[in-house]
């Protein structure tokens, strides 16, 4: 008996591995006429979970800016009890 893989759970595993490793890609791009070069793109996108974007780096700033305005959210709308032990929290 030979194990066979649906090709569903391939695109399941890429998705679950891209969320928690992260992927780059890089695209260099230029458009010419006529040998002449007129327009240079160059693309460098980063994907992965946001735990892990913030893991390496990445939108620090960010998550730091979404966090604090939690905080002040739950104490403006008493969703959750004000400590000053919560604002050292990360």
């Amino acid at each position: 008996m030979k194990p066979t893989r649906d090709e569903e759970d391939a695109v399941v595993d890429l998705l679950d591995v891209i969320m928690k490793e992260g992927a780059i890609v890089e695209a260099d791009a230029i458009i010419t006429v006529a040998d002449v070069p007129l327009v240079g793109l160059k693309l460098r996108a980063a994907l992965a979970g946001m735990t892990t974007m913030v893991e390496s780096g990445m939108f620090e700033e960010w998550d730091a800016a979404q966090r604090q305005a939690a905080r002040l959210e739950e104490r403006r709308s008493g969703t959750r009890s004000y400590s000053p032990a919560f604002e050292k929290r990360d």
